[in-house]
C-alpha cells in the first residue's frame, strides 16, 4: 500500500521559510500590521512597512530587529488619504516584483464630526477602502510579475453585522462613526472577494484571500515599546476577556498564513478558530452579504469613478 504524504498541520510559532520573497504590509507600524511585520520577518523575507510617518516606521524597525535577529525590513512612506500620491509611492518600493501586500492600514474615529480626505472623501471609507483600491492598481505589475502574488484584504468582525448603501457610501446622509467604520470594512473585504472573482476571469496568477483579526484588545497584547506598551496591571484586568478574544499579536496570525500557506486559495476568508474570535487561524464560510456579485459590482464601479482607476486594476 502506498500511503499519501500529509502535509504538516499550520503551527503559528513555525513558519515556513520566506527567503527571497518580499512583502508590503500597509499600517505595517502598529496594531496588527507590525505583528504580522515581526512575525513575516522570522520567515527571512524581506518586508516593507508603509507608513506616512517616518518616525513612527522607524521605532517599528527598530522593535522588529531587537526581536528578529538579521531581520531585513525597510520603510516606504505611504499615505492612503491621498491617492494622488499613491504612483509615487509605489515606484519607491524599487522592486522587479512583490509576492504579497497587506491591506491592513485603517483609520477608526469614535465620534462626530465627519471628516474627509484631502480628495473630498469620507476620512474611514477613503482611506479603509478606496485608498487600497487605488493602491492596487499601482501594485498590480509588480503583483503579477511574482510566481504566485498575493493580495491580502484585512477585514473585520465588526463587518459581519453591517450593509453596504450604494446610495450612501460616504456616509454624507448619515454618519455615525462605528457604523461609517463598519461599512468601510465591508467595502474593503467586498472588494477582497470580486478582485478574486476578476482575476480567475481573467486567468492572473495573483491570488486576492481576506483575512481578519477576530477580537483583538490592546490590553491583552504583548509590550513592544516604543511601538506598543502594556502594562501588567493593564493585562492582570482583562484576563477574563482572554476566553473570548485575545491580543494583536495572535490576531495577526490569520492575516500570516493567507500570506504564507501555499494551500490558501484565491476567494478564501480567514479568521481565528473559536467563535472567529480568538485562536489558531483556521478557513471561515464567506457571509453572503460579502459575496454579493450585485452589491460588489457596484461597489466596485462606484470605486472605480471615485478613485479614478482602471476598471481592471492593471493585472495580468
Amino acid at each position: 500500500m502506498s500511503s499519501v504524504p500529509q502535509s504538516r498541520p499550520w503551527d503559528v510559532h513555525r513558519l515556513p521559510s520566506a527567503e527571497g520573497k518580499t512583502f508590503l504590509i500597509t499600517g505595517g507600524n502598529a496594531g496588527i500590521g507590525y505583528f504580522a511585520a515581526e512575525q513575516l520577518a522570522a520567515t527571512g523575507a524581506v518586508v516593507v512597512l508603509g507608513s506616512r510617518d517616518p518616525a513612527k516606521a522607524e521605532a517599528a524597525m527598530g522593535s522588529i530587529r531587537s526581536r528578529v535577529p538579521g531581520a531585513r525590513v525597510r520603510h516606504l512612506r505611504l499615505d492612503l488619504a491621498d491617492l494622488s500620491s499613491l504612483k509615487t509611492a509605489v515606484a519607491g518600493l524599487d522592486v522587479g516584483r512583490l509576492d504579497a501586500v497587506v491591506h491592513n492600514a485603517g483609520v477608526a474615529l469614535d465620534a462626530p464630526p465627519r471628516r474627509e480626505t484631502e480628495d473630498g472623501h469620507e476620512l474611514m471609507f477613503g482611506t479603509n477602502h478606496l485608498g487600497h483600491f487605488a493602491l492596487t492598481q499601482w501594485l498590480a505589475p509588480l503583483l503579477s510579475a511574482a510566481s504566485a502574488g498575493r493580495v491580502v484584504t484585512v477585514g473585520s468582525f465588526a463587518a459581519r453585522s453591517e450593509r453596504l448603501d450604494l446610495g450612501d457610501l460616504q456616509s454624507t446622509q448619515d454618519y455615525r462613526p462605528k457604523r461609517t467604520y463598519g461599512r468601510s470594512k465591508l467595502a474593503q473585504m467586498c472588494f477582497g472577494f470580486e478582485l478574486d472573482r476578476r482575476l480567475r476571469a481573467a486567468g492572473s496568477t495573483v491570488l486576492s484571500v481576506v483575512a481578519h483579526p477576530g477580537g483583538a484588545l490592546d490590553s491583552l497584547t504583548p509590550s513592544r515599546p516604543p511601538v506598543c506598551e502594556t502594562s501588567r496591571g493593564e493585562r492582570l484586568r482583562a484576563l477574563p476577556c482572554a476566553l473570548l478574544v485575545q491580543g494583536k499579536a495572535a490576531g495577526a496570525w490569520p492575516v500570516v498564513r493567507a500570506v504564507l500557506d501555499p494551500e490558501v486559495r484565491g476567494g478564501q476568508l480567514w479568521g481565528p478558530r473559536v467563535f472567529g474570535l480568538r485562536g489558531a487561524p483556521r478557513r471561515e464560510p464567506v457571509p453572503s452579504h460579502m459575496a454579493d456579485p450585485g452589491v460588489a459590482a457596484g461597489l466596485w464601479a462606484a470605486s472605480q469613478e471615485l478613485a479614478g482607476t482602471d476598471a481592471r486594476l492593471g493585472f495580468r
